[in-house]
């Protein structure tokens, strides 16, 4: 009896928290360790932390300026197709749904499955086949719940946000207590050259950025933002610089308590933690980083549906997953495609190197969506948009990403390859399929066929108002 559109539901409020709650999730529990080995010395670490937040500020602002210039949802995908070409964006779409967003799903869920078992193992380390099983169950009750509601989906986000910085207080506060006692013995050299390894510093970069990802999570959303050329740039400044702050005290508190061995030797260095600064709070804390990881899945699975919606709506993926639930609004169809993926890299894969795996193909393709805002100026030099960065931003974020990119091939050679692998397969299937056509006939009379009969499956439809 209505017509069947995604609804702008998003607000600056929810918009906020979508960042934060992706942001501050399983990274800063997990990454610390990634960072310290890679960087090799606390010193060296923490200024890893604070250049690659500085690194997401630069990212963030090229995003906002290209969510206020470009209108439709879509993220990195629909900015590379409106900058670069379909060639790019149908890559980065192959590379996104077989490699980097499953292995991310993967490496959230883990981390929450890790979590959620330590106060009932402690101090063992929970059983792996244990850890995959609630890895699997937290990740499908975020599906279900994105398949059935936007507005829940929103109103969840918006608490665990709330969990997520009560979880980073509880980490910094008897961290920040014991520094100012004077305990500063963890920091005594803490500027150790003889540890540093420069090939190692893109796998420490990697790994920080890893755990500041998500600051570009509005601009897969923008067709469902309230106001977005004023609340796209306020969301992204004040939650970025708020968890800037939150994670260098965050670390430094972990240094506080734990020596570098200590944290190179945890699994779970938020546990740790506790269990040497705030025994009190031993089941209390793992839980909330849980919920916090919990937050995370839930804002890229409502954020990664949207690519699928409008790469499909654009006719570089099948139609179906640009339909939409009859009586729900939710793109169930997209919501529901990542869950195979998704399952066999929980089972079968481990965090650090999936880490690896997918970090490669995320920042190549980010470093092209900022180098197609340059582009994107230079064609357009009359499009007059409400925010605007100065050049240099875009310009010295596209050259680290592309260059932390390219060293990271002396890093980890086995891991890049494979992620590099699976972004060249996609040229094969882009050239038959899309651009020559060669296989359309037979695959479009199987599509139509499949699509009707899920249709009527899913109760699903194509959206009938244009959002953008």
């Amino acid at each position: 009896e209505e017509a069947i559109f995604l609804r702008k539901k998003i607000t600056l409020l929810r918009a906020f928290s979508l960042l934060i709650g992706s942001m501050v999730g399983s990274g800063i529990f997990i990454s610390p360790k990634g960072v310290l080995k890679n960087s090799g010395s606390v010193g060296f670490s923490l200024v890893v932390w604070f250049s690659c937040g500085l690194l997401s500020m630069f990212g963030a602002l090229c995003y906002a300026e290209l969510g206020t210039r470009i209108t439709k949802s879509g993220g990195h995908y629909i900015y590379i197709l409106e900058t670069l070409g379909p060639l790019p964006s149908f890559l980065f779409l192959w590379a996104e749904f077989f490699a980097i967003r499953p292995a991310n799903s993967a490496v959230v869920a883990l981390a929450f499955g890790r979590y959620m078992l330590e106060p009932f193992f402690a101090p063992c380390a929970a059983p792996v086949p244990a850890v995959k099983l609630v890895s699997l169950l937290g990740y499908y009750t975020v599906l279900t719940l994105n398949s059935w509601s936007v507005t829940w989906s929103a109103r969840l986000q918006t608490a665990l946000s709330i969990v997520k910085l009560l979880a980073l207080a509880l980490i910094i506060v008897p961290g920040m207590m014991l520094l100012a006692q004077g305990h500063t013995e963890n920091f005594q050299d803490a500027f150790d050259r003889q540890s540093l390894v420069l090939d190692k510093l893109p796998l420490a970069f990697y790994a920080g950025m890893f755990a500041y990802s998500g600051w570009f999570q509005t601009s897969f959303v923008r067709e469902e933002l309230v106001k977005p050329e004023r609340n796209i740039p306020l969301a992204v400044i004040v939650s970025v610089i708020t968890v800037i702050v939150g994670y260098m005290l965050t670390n430094v508190s972990y240094y506080t308590v734990l020596g570098t061995e200590d944290v190179l030797a945890s699994p779970a260095v938020a546990v740790s933690f506790v269990q040497r600064a705030f025994k009190s709070l031993i089941s209390v804390v793992p839980v909330l980083v849980a919920l916090s990881c919990f937050g995370t899945m839930n804002g890229g699975i409502f954020t990664f549906s949207r690519t699928l919606f409008v790469a499909s709506r654009e006719g570089q993926w099948p139609p179906l997953f640009s339909m939409i639930h009859i009586r729900r609004h939710t793109p169930l169809p997209a919501v529901m495609l990542m869950f195979p993926l998704v399952t066999a890299m929980v089972c079968i894969g481990d965090i650090y190197h999936l880490l690896n795996f997918f970090s490669f193909s995320r920042w190549l393709f980010i470093g092209l969506a900022t180098l197609g805002l340059i582009v994107h100026r230079l064609r357009h030099p009359e499009l007059r948009s409400p925010f605007k960065v100065p050049l240099f931003v875009p310009v010295s974020f596209t050259i680290i990403c592309l260059f932390t990119v390219a060293m990271s091939f002396y890093s980890d050679p086995v891991n890049i390859s494979i992620g590099c692998t699976i972004v060249l397969s996609g040229f094969p299937v882009y050239y038959l399929i899309i651009h020559r056509q060669i296989f359309l006939p037979f695959f479009s009379t199987l599509s139509d066929y499949l699509t009707h009969k899920l249709q009527l499956l899913l109760e699903v439809v194509q959206q009938e108002i244009k959002t953008y």
